[in-house]
């Protein structure tokens, strides 16, 4: 069973896109290629079991278990050495990129206290999105009981189009709420 973000993406989105986008072969319409989810935790050298923490709080998250990231190279003032694990971070792609979006847009961001919107200019000119998300107490998968340590993530999204406007219009389609703009209703 295909999840409800991409069907609603092959029923509405891609030939709203088509048409509003004035392309002339679907295989050119964008779509999402991958979602990375990054967490850097800067006390991990000093705190193993905190890191333990969130490879497995990101990995509810997600749905996948997360590969430890290393430093890649050594720096003193922040008693660094090269190898040491500083974070972790998963690359989801098909469903399960469909599912977390879905949670993530309609679930995670409207938990956050006072938003008013995603930025709209966290587009970095080959048409993927970064947002940083401050806390991960927003994702209801999060025990907050047996929460260690409260920390951000990064999460990208990688779009197959290289112009941002494209990649704006796919997201505001998809239901990302940017600020300014009229929310577009998910449901299928």
């Amino acid at each position: 069973m295909k999840p409800r973000l991409q069907v609603y993406y092959e029923e509405r989105v891609r030939p709203k896109l088509l048409e509003e986008l004035a392309i002339d072969n679907v295989m050119r319409v964008p779509r999402i290629a991958k979602v990375v989810v990054n967490v850097g935790v800067g006390e991990a050298p000093r705190n193993p079991k905190l890191l333990e923490s969130v490879v497995e709080e990101v990995g509810k998250i997600t749905g996948q278990r997360p590969v430890t990231t290393r430093a890649r190279k050594s720096i003193s003032n922040f008693n660094l050495r090269e190898g040491m694990p500083i974070g972790a971070k998963v690359t989801l792609r098909g469903a399960r990129m469909y599912e977390f979006l879905d949670r993530l847009i309609n679930v995670a961001i409207p938990r956050i206290r006072d938003f008013r919107g995603v930025p709209s200019r966290s587009f970095d000119g080959r048409g993927n999105y970064t947002l940083g998300v401050k806390e991960q107490m927003i994702f209801p998968e999060i025990d907050y009981d047996k929460v260690q340590k409260i920390h951000g993530m990064d999460i990208v999204i990688v779009t197959t189009t290289n112009k941002d406007d494209e990649a704006v219009a796919l997201l505001r389609e998809m239901g990302m709420p940017f600020r300014g703009a009229t929310p577009v209703l998910v449901g299928v």
